[in-house]
């Protein structure tokens, strides 16, 4: 009988010992997988042959995967003629090595709970790398001092340990799916037929879109003035509330159709944030509210306002020029921390890449955020709410309405996104094309459409994943900065668009 070779550690730095493994368990699930080839499905997904602390056992298991991939047998035999040339195997006494693993038949009863053993301390070897990493940079003051970018550098890092350290779970069976459709089915007809995911607070949207739904990425975009801000801080703020009030009211929290909501505010500060949504609430103008020149019975009003929304579930994030790895690690941490179900972000294209050069092509660093966005809606399961720009491409149009390809760098956004929204106001473009007062024909028909689209705004749904495309009228209050449904005989788009 062939007797093994006792295990050495091979290619390994001098601190290697230090480093916490079992090369005892890695021998053990190579010899089991030699023994019984069904094993690899059980361990592939989650293990990789980086994962093993000695690297000729990484190699090892690459070789059975390998093979097991073209539907070969993977045995001593099989394996030796990719192994005669390995320095490292042949130090281990060659094809000998090879059998002798195969010795253990006992693994075999084990060897799920080996790889699981393995996966875990390729973490910790990786923790104690990245934490030596951040000591070594944090000490060397030889160049330029930077400890936030070094922050940014350890949370990315950290982050990367914490996202592989997630794989498992992601496959669901047919019955599990099954159950989570009957939950959004069964929430939306409780909440009267058109609300599957969480509210966004207007009748009208949730009856086009069903609510907020978990995993999608959902793009809000429009050109300045056009109060994409106002109608995320309006969604945001009817999401918290319902969830609030729902809680209150005794409903489980899983069934409720609201959510705390985690708002990155990348462009406003969290009190300019704070005094729309009392403006808002309160019914006190906001230019006023920001000026001072409120009275005392406003003033009143939005001291009560202040007092209801001071248990809000409602996080907001000013860091500015985050980076979308620092962004996705603030994000977990809420998540973890306050069990957050709506991620909001103004905007999109204040966000940064990770790469260093990713100026050179904005196109490119662009796809890494909204790719970024959406892996980070799956991940949590929460619908992320992103602002976006639009291009100057629509001012130059007759037809002010947008369209998808008016989106910046729109290839990757419109790809990446579940739904795209855009908030359009023709009331604004029609106040810019104001006639000359002395020209009194023009100047009447001028004021008489002016009131007739006084107020007037729309959603226009121009992607949907889940369902159609398509117009959604809403009322802008401006003085409060506030979107409500509208009522359907208010609406007469074929004489607004004349």
């Amino acid at each position: 009988m062939i007797q093994p070779t006792p295990l050495r550690i091979v290619d390994a730095a001098p601190d290697v010992t230090a480093l916490p493994m079992n090369l005892e368990a890695e021998a053990a699930l190579l010899g089991a997988l030699m023994i019984d080839n069904r094993l690899v499905e059980d361990v592939v997904s989650r293990l990789r042959p980086e994962h093993f602390a000695e690297g000729l056992h990484g190699r090892v298991y690459a070789a059975i995967l390998k093979l097991s991939e073209r539907n070969m047998a993977a045995t001593p035999v099989t394996l030796k003629p990719m192994f005669d040339t390995d320095p490292a195997m042949i130090e281990m006494g060659g094809p000998a090595y090879l059998a002798g693993l195969t010795m253990q038949s006992g693994a075999l009863l084990a060897a799920r709970d080996f790889a699981s053993q393995i996966y875990d301390l390729a973490l910790l070897r990786e923790l104690i790398r990245v934490g030596r990493d951040m000591a070594t940079s944090a000490a060397d003051t030889s160049g330029d001092v930077a400890p936030m970018d070094q922050i940014t550098t350890a949370e990315m890092a950290l982050y990367k340990v914490a996202e592989a350290g997630e794989v498992a779970g992601a496959v669901k069976t047919f019955g599990q799916a099954t159950r989570e459709a009957i939950d959004m089915a069964d929430r939306a007809m409780k909440s009267g037929g058109h609300l599957s995911g969480y509210t966004t607070g207007l009748d009208a949207l949730n009856a086009k879109i069903g609510g907020l739904h978990k995993s999608d990425l959902v793009v809000l975009a429009g050109r300045p003035a056009m109060g994409k801000t106002a109608l995320a801080t309006n969604i945001a703020f009817a999401c918290a509330q319902r969830f609030s009030q729902d809680v209150a009211r005794g409903v489980d929290p899983e069934k409720t159709s609201g959510a705390p909501v985690a708002f990155f505010s990348l462009e406003m500060s969290s009190d300019q944030l704070a005094t729309r949504v009392l403006a808002e609430q309160s019914g006190v103008n906001s230019e006023s509210l920001r000026m001072g020149k409120i009275s005392h019975d406003e003033f009143g009003r939005l001291a009560r306002a202040a007092g209801d929304l001071n248990d809000l579930p409602f996080f907001i994030d000013d860091t500015p020029a985050l980076s979308i790895a620092a962004l996705r690690t603030r994000a977990r941490r809420m998540k973890r921390q306050h069990g957050i179900g709506l991620i909001v972000v103004d905007y999109l294209q204040l966000l940064q890449g990770s790469g260093r050069g990713s100026s050179d092509n904005r196109v490119q660093e662009i796809s890494e955020i909204t790719r970024g966005l959406k892996t980070l809606a799956k991940e949590l399961q929460v619908p992320v709410l992103a602002l976006s720009q639009l291009s100057r491409a629509v001012e130059a149009r007759e037809d002010k309405h947008p369209q998808l390809s008016d989106l910046r760098e729109s290839g990757t956004i419109e790809q990446d996104a579940d739904i795209v929204l855009f908030v359009y106001r023709e009331e604004y473009y029609h106040s810019l094309k104001q006639p000359d007062p002395e020209d009194a024909d023009k100047h009447m028909k001028w004021r008489e459409k002016a009131e007739k689209i006084f107020g007037l705004a729309e959603v226009i749904v121009a992607k949907q994943r889940h369902g159609s495309t398509g117009t959604v009228p809403l009322t802008f209050h401006k003085s409060t900065t506030k979107f409500a449904d509208r009522a359907p005989d208010e609406y007469m788009p074929e004489e607004m668009r004349e």
